[in-house]
Formats: structure tokens, sequence, C-alpha cells
């Protein structure tokens, strides 16, 4: 491949890596390189396949727009952005840099965009990394295949496509990170809900072993698939169409087309109820599959036996992890009670989990049961008790929670999921996530931001965010609000509820 581009001027920063050089963009005092790509475009004879490494170019490569998103479900419009940005270079990383030069030295940070494994994309507005990057870090943001493309269970394809994606970028990164003035020895990998789970994946992921010193965990959700589910939700999506769960027959459609399929099997999940179990009450056709070779067993199971021991993690979630999905789903503030008892009998742990939930929050009426059992099985549980495995095994482990309501709607929405990628970004005025601060953030917003983008930032360079380390017996965490202060985990009536869980890979149930 041949690139020409225009000699480089003061405004131009240019890098070589190990396939070419690139001209990136000076912007707010930082170097940004947008669009790189890190692996051939997966269609054609390479669709459904690994990624494989991008071929090299002569001359100098422009870097200075993003890349097309990966094919997108039709959730929040996501469709449109996929469809008006042409090509199929989908598998590419954006990067910005305080001081592009080698030996420079700065921490890395790798954001993994999330979005129930079906949506995401590093262009969109709110994984802008200027304001992170400010802080003294390189920050790389990356792509990866998502939906049918990315995690189907397809019979002649490698599973985890998506996660593959990811540790390829990873590869990239620790090849190429230097030239643009990062430390390969000092990378964090961050990302938030299935951003989060898939950082939770990486630790367990022997192909991604090394790649990476530190990682962050946000909100990660606790849905990882058996085999045996993950392959019949691709046959369903395959019925779909009149076809059969094969490469062969899902390469004769065309990628725009196949997230389409995903979204009418979440729109009818209910007739599957029987068979898949959880992931039919709140619709979640795609995910991270425990297939025994990329993805050997679940985050939880690998950390416990002292899988990422040496990896210093911070993770953490917010408060009311579930109430944007009501505002959603139409149900907020009306909760009925036929609802709840649902919600408590499908999702609380154990035969007596939903009485246990009853009795140990006795003043909870049918919202707040509701809204307790969604968070906890979801997104709080699961990522606490990645936590715990990770300390228990002797790891060093930070935690957190985010309190601090969202002050749309009257704080209506608390602390909700979501809630914490425009506070890490600190773009609180652009994106969908920084919608819940309002259109003029307040000080007390701009404060908490400035806060926990200082503990991200020290946690990359140093591996202390700024407050004690979590173990079994003090359970400290730092808690995110108006006033921060640290003290023992404040979720422990779920805590105790759910002990004696193990998030095993969820199975199929019997015919």
């Amino acid at each position: 491949m041949t690139v020409t581009a225009s000699r480089p001027s003061e405004s131009e920063p240019e890098v070589r890596t190990a396939t070419g050089a690139l001209r990136g963009s000076r912007e707010a005092g930082l170097a940004v390189f947008r669009g790189i790509p890190f692996a051939e475009p997966p269609v054609g004879a390479l669709r459904f396949a690994a990624p494989r490494p991008v071929r090299s170019w002569d001359g100098v490569r422009a870097a200075v727009s993003y890349g097309p998103p990966p094919p997108q479900s039709g959730v929040f419009g996501m469709d449109a952005l996929s469809q008006d940005t042409a090509g199929d270079d989908w598998l590419t990383v954006n990067v910005w840099s305080p001081e592009p030069a080698p030996g420079a030295g700065l921490p890395v940070m790798v954001w993994i965009p999330g979005g129930a494994y079906v949506i995401g994309t590093s262009s969109l507005p709110e994984f802008d990394a200027a304001r992170l990057a400010g802080g003294g870090v390189v920050v790389v943001t990356l792509n990866y295949r998502l939906g049918i493309e990315g995690f189907a269970q397809i019979e002649g394809a490698p599973a985890n496509r998506g996660l593959l994606d990811q540790v390829a970028a990873l590869q990239w990164v620790h090849d190429n990170i230097r030239a643009f003035g990062g430390d390969p020895d000092r990378v964090t990998v961050f990302g938030q809900s299935a951003g989060g789970g898939s950082v939770a994946a990486l630790l367990a992921m022997p192909r991604a072993a090394g790649l990476f010193r530190r990682a962050v965990v946000q909100s990660m959700p606790g849905t990882f698939f058996s085999p045996e589910l993950a392959a019949d939700i691709a046959a369903a999506c395959a019925a779909e169409l009149g076809l059969r769960p094969t490469v062969a027959d899902f390469s004769t459609v065309a990628p725009s087309r196949l997230p389409a399929v995903g979204d009418a099997i979440s729109a009818k999940i209910d007739r599957w109820r029987e068979h898949w179990g959880q992931i039919t009450h709140r619709p979640i056709p795609f995910a991270p599959v425990v297939d025994g070779d990329v993805l050997p067993t679940t985050p939880w199971q690998a950390l416990a036996d002292g899988v990422g021991r040496d990896t210093e993690l911070l993770v953490g979630h917010v408060r009311d992890e579930h109430r944007l999905f009501s505002l959603i789903d139409g149900v907020l503030g009306q909760v009925t009670q036929e609802q709840a008892e649902t919600a408590l009998h499908v999702l609380a742990p154990g035969p007596d989990g939903a009485q246990r939930y009853r009795e140990v929050f006795p003043a909870a009426g049918p919202e707040e049961l509701y809204e307790l059992v969604n968070a906890d099985w979801l997104f709080r549980m699961p990522t606490l008790h990645l936590a715990q495995a990770h300390a228990a095994a002797g790891g060093r482990t930070h935690v957190y929670e985010l309190t601090w309501p969202a002050p749309v709607m009257g704080g209506a929405l608390g602390a909700c999921h979501g809630l914490d990628v425009p506070l890490v970004f600190g773009n609180l005025s652009s994106g969908q996530p920084a919608m819940l601060i309002g259109e003029t953030p307040s000080p007390e917003a701009e404060a908490l931001s400035a806060q926990i983008r200082a503990a991200w930032t020290a946690f990359a360079a140093h591996g202390d965010p700024g407050w004690p380390t979590y173990d079994g017996e003090q359970r400290l965490v730092q808690l995110f609000d108006t006033r921060p202060a640290v003290t023992a985990y404040p979720e422990e009536t779920s805590r105790l509820l759910w002990q004696n869980h193990t998030f095993p890979a969820l199975p199929l149930a019997d015919r």
C-alpha cells in the first residue's frame, strides 16, 4: 500500500510505527492520531476469522479521521451511525499523546467501549480523550467486532472474535506505543459495562497475558455464556435468515444486515425463556463465551485460581445500576408487585433468593426490590465478586462505588449506569452519557470529574488511585460523591445475599 501526504508542519505531528509512518493533528496541546488500523478489515476471506496483522504501507498515512464503526445494533439509533460511515476498516485505534516522542515513557491507558456487546465505537464524542490525556498519559481507544460478527458461536469460526480483536489492539499498542511517547510496560486497560466485561475476560485470557500491567473494570455485567447457550442463540439467529449457523451461510449475508437479526431475536426473546433462562429477562443475546480455548473459564474463577495475580486491579460500580434501564423500559416509578416478584424469582441467587431479598430489605416496596435485584444480578455483584476473587488470591485490588446522583430528572435516576463515563473522560456536555449531567455542568460535577480522572491516571502511572486496597476483612472502598469518603463497602446486605454465588457460565436449559 502506498500513501502520499503533504509535508509535515508543527501542527501535524508525525510518528513511525512498525507498519508505516502516520501524520496526525495537534489539538489542545496534544498530538492526536485517529483511525489507525491495527488489523486487516475482517471481511471477505477474513470474515469471522481471528484478526490478521495489518499490512505495511509506503509513504505517510493521514491519521486525522476516525475509522468506520463496526456494524451496530439499532439500539439508540446506532445502526444509522454505521450506515452513515463508509468502509469496512473497522479495526482501528486512536491515540492522544502529550509527548509523541520515543523515550517519553508515559503511562498508557487503553479504552474498550461498552454497549452490551452489540453497540459501541471509539468515534463517539464521549470517548474523546483530550481531557484524560491532559493528565499526563497516552490514551488509546479502539474498535472491535460486535454482535453476530464478534460474539456469535458460529461453526467454523473461532469463539470470541471481538475479544480477539481487543487482544490484537493490545498487541499493536505493545509493539508501537513507544513511538507515541508511551511505555509498553505501563499499559492499563480500562472499560465500562460490556467494556468492563471485556477487560475482565482479558484478565482470564492466555492470549492477553503480558500485554497490560493494570486493569480498570467499571460496572462489568455478569453475563458469560456457555458454548451450548451461545450455539443455540446463534442457531436462532441463523434460522431468522433461513440459514445454518455456519461461516459459509452467515458469510452470504452482508455485515450491515446482521445486526438487525440480533435485534429481531432480542425483540421476541421471550419465546426462548425456558431454554435461555435469565438472559431473556433483560434481553442479552450476545456475550463472551467460555469456550475453553480463547476464554478458558469465567473471569471470577480465573482470578480465584490466581490468574492475573500480578495485574493491579481497580474495580467498581455505580450505586443505582438499573434505574436507567427502568427509564428506557418505561417502568421507572411504575414497577408493579408482579414485575418485582418475577425479577426476584428469576434473578435472586439460590432457591430461596426471592424470600431472602424480602426478609433483608423489609421496608422495600416493589420498585426498590426490582431495582436492587436487577442491579445486583447484572452489575453490582459481578463487579464486587471480581474484586473479591482477585484480592483473595493475593492481587492488589482497589474498589470504588459512585454514589453521586445524576442531576437530570431531579435526581430520580440516582447514580445510574453510564454516569461514570463522562466523569472519567471529562466530557460533561457531549455524547449520550453526558446527557445525564445536564446541559451546563455544575462546579460540583467538574470537581468530581477532576478527582476521578486524577485517580484513574494515578493508578495508570503507579498503581495507587489514592485510597487503601480492598481486603476480605475491612472491605474498604472509595465512595465518589459530593463529599468523597473511604468507608466499608456500603452494599453489605447485597454482598451477604450473594456471597456464595459463583457466577458460572450461563447454561442452556434442558429441552
